[in-house]
């Protein structure tokens, strides 16, 4: 048959279209992939990537413009599996298609250092546009590739941001708190260019979804303002799926769901529709006699070379041509040199602004002594206009969180251009979004909440640190200086929780010139960042120096201290005042700021000895959990209980965050350590 691109209009050429044969030998070897990958491991999940063989063979060979050649060309259509658990049905699809996963890579399935890990993960294995598993995270990305892509088509032109976005969810993903969220808000806006696919196989690991869900699904998104297609009994009938696609794809004003009734496990005769199924149930014997049913020799890793070759020839040309007009595109419209700096500028990891946007001038009052919440939202308002990919919003809280970009319009349906975000309290959609934003490409994203529903982000931080998205997370109300509001909004163990993820950048700034410098920090940074700033005014006492090497001391160098006070955040101008009355009292002390421990950590040791000295007693001072302390410092003063509600000055003197409480510990250590020597 002939098809037509979903992003133009116009058959494609007879070359780049399937025979009957070819389509039907490749969902049968991929449904062969999917049993003996699996069998091979001794783990995975062989029943979903089976029945959803067709499905993605209509996306990848018929649906979607992508080009395995050059998996990362910006316009490219998008492919999420949130059911990352059926991994091997994308592992298969990228080798049929020419990724560059080969035989060698589908027979290590799962095992160490191979390409094909249990679940997708973007960065590790090419074709892989984001890093799933956890169910839903999947869908609520594709929401943010979605506001992505409009964005950028809004800002750029549809001339070079032309795609869409196609996920595939199961049951799990839908059952997913997280998914509520993303639905609700992707209907909100009218992301059009949003396409999923729902898998309604009826099966989770414990049994038939009678057990535990009586949702009627197309109504629930309906009701979140989407277009629904149900298919029914659909899920072998390559054309009714491909224009069930392509009538999705037309759909401008909202995001479309395509409902798909599967049948787990299929065709094998012993597992199909079995909750067992979803597992890693078959046998030797139950791979032989469904591969016979489909008329497939019984031997592992069946991949005849033809097919491959046939199969690569088509896609490849497909896709080359549609990268090529498009690369012709850009070249063109890169003749006016500022949309070139300002694509290039967007499109940039680890340099996303114009020339000279990190010597822009934050307006600050040097006499004020504001929260770093406000300072925030002046650097990010006052380098907006130099960050072309700069895109923001808070979970509610925007004038709270100082996540609010200066003169930016709000992203909604009639202004795409929007550059904020309102995410309503939707703070796991909110994280996971971002995440998709950030891998989407292009975009910037900026996220605010207050600190302590970083609870509701954990999936999303934790996925962003794994995927090395560039996200900046900016928290609020970073202590128990939040005060009345009381213990259940007085983070005491979130900063504890975020230096725990590997790969997440933190930083808990000082004052006005240390938030400055976070933000550029976290701009030119490549990875995620996150920024843990005050609800209350801060005086004025650093340089900001200190962000770049994680730690640095402040004010006038002591050079022979007797004791080093190491604070961060609001507790460092604490560590200020007891310096003062320990100098009163003849102690030299060392003041110094530690916003990035892991910064500071990865310095050399000589670099650390020159910050903390050698042989000096350190006592730390954070208004927070002192769990982890005890690698930098002797002593802390912190919080290793739940706060209370009272003022917030209240709050820190009752629970000992005070200048007399630092000089006492500090003088108790001093004493300690002279009585030992």
């Amino acid at each position: 048959m002939t098809t037509t691109s979903a992003n133009s209009p116009g058959p494609t050429s007879p070359a780049t279209v399937f025979d009957a044969e070819t389509e039907r030998q490749a969902i049968a070897v991929v449904r062969g992939l999917a049993m003996d990958a699996p069998l091979a491991a001794k783990s995975g999940h062989q029943g979903t990537a089976m029945s959803l063989a067709p499905i993605a063979h209509v996306l990848y060979g018929r649906v979607m413009r992508h080009d395995p050649t050059d998996p990362t060309w910006a316009d490219r259509d998008r492919f999420i599996l949130s059911n990352g658990h059926a991994s091997i049905l994308q592992y298969s699809m990228l080798h049929l298609c020419g990724y560059g996963l080969e035989r060698a890579d589908l027979e290590a399935f799962r095992q160490w250092g191979s390409a094909t890990p249990g679940h997708p993960e973007v960065g590790h294995t090419p074709g892989v546009e984001v890093t799933t598993g956890p169910l839903g995270q999947g869908l609520a990305n594709a929401v943010g590739m979605a506001i992505a892509e409009r964005h950028q088509r809004a800002v750029f032109g549809s001339d070079v941001v032309d795609h869409r976005i196609y996920v595939l969810a199961g049951d799990g993903c839908l059952m997913e708190g997280v998914s509520h969220e993303a639905a609700s808000l992707a209907g909100h806006l009218g992301l059009g260019r949003l396409i999923c696919v729902f898998d309604d196989n009826r099966i989770t690991i414990d049994g038939s979804t009678d057990l535990t869900v009586s949702d009627d699904v197309p109504g629930r998104f309906r009701a979140y303002g989407w277009h629904v297609i149900e298919l029914g009994e659909a899920g072998e009938d390559l054309d009714v799926l491909e224009q069930a696609l392509r009538d999705a794809a037309a759909i401008e004003d909202r995001p479309s769901l395509v409902v798909v009734r599967t049948h787990i496990g299929f065709p094998s005769p012993d597992h199909t529709d079995r909750h067992e199924a979803h597992g890693n149930p078959f046998t030797a014997e139950d791979v032989a006699r469904t591969k016979a049913l489909m008329g497939l020799p019984d031997e592992a890793f069946h991949l005849p070379e033809t097919l491959i070759s046939r199969y690569r020839a088509v896609v490849t040309e497909r896709g080359a041509r549609d990268r090529e007009a498009w690369t012709q595109r850009l070249a063109e419209r890169r003749h006016d040199p500022d949309f070139a700096q300002r694509w290039d500028a967007a499109w940039s990891l680890t340099d996303p602004g114009l020339a000279g946007w990190d010597t822009i001038e934050v307006p600050v009052d040097p006499t004020a002594s504001p929260a770093t919440r406000q300072t925030i939202q002046a650097a990010m308002s006052a380098t907006a206009p130099s960050l072309p990919g700069l895109i923001g919003g808070s979970a509610d809280l925007t004038g709270n969180t100082g996540v609010k970009i200066a003169g930016a319009s709000g992203h909604q349906r009639a202004t795409p251009e929007g550059a904020q975000v309102y995410f309503g309290v939707r703070e796991h959609a909110m994280g996971a979004a971002a995440v998709g934003m950030a891998l989407h490409g292009g975009a910037l994203p900026v996220i605010g909440t207050f600190f302590v529903f970083a609870d509701y982000l954990r999936p999303a931080l934790r996925l962003a640190a794994l995927s090395r998205a560039k996200v900046v997370f900016v928290f609020s109300h970073d202590s128990v200086g939040v005060g009345e509001d009381g213990p259940t909004h007085q983070p005491v163990e979130h900063l504890a929780t975020l230096r725990a993820i590997p790969g997440l950048h933190v930083i808990r700034p000082a004052d006005a010139s240390e938030t400055i410098a976070a933000w550029r920090d976290a701009v030119t940074h490549d990875g995620p960042t996150a920024i843990v700033l005050s609800r209350q005014s801060l005086p004025q006492i650093t340089d900001g120096s200190a962000v770049g090497p994680g730690a640095a001391p402040v004010g006038v160098e002591v050079s022979d201290p007797d004791v080093v006070l190491v604070g961060t955040g609001s507790e460092v101008s604490v560590c200020v005042g007891a310096a003062e009355v320990l100098s009163q009292r003849g102690i030299a002390a060392r003041v110094v700021s530690m916003p990035s421990w892991d910064r500071f950590e990865s310095r050399s040791p000589a670099d650390i000895e020159a910050v903390l000295g050698s042989g000096v007693p350190v006592v730390s001072v954070e208004a927070a959990t002192t769990f982890g302390w005890s690698r930098w410092a002797d002593a802390s003063v912190g919080i290793d209980r739940f706060g209370a509600s009272a003022p917030g000055p209240v709050v820190m003197e009752r629970l000992g965050i005070s200048v007399d409480r630092v000089v006492e510990v500090a003088g108790a250590l001093i004493t300690a350590r002279g009585a030992r020597s």
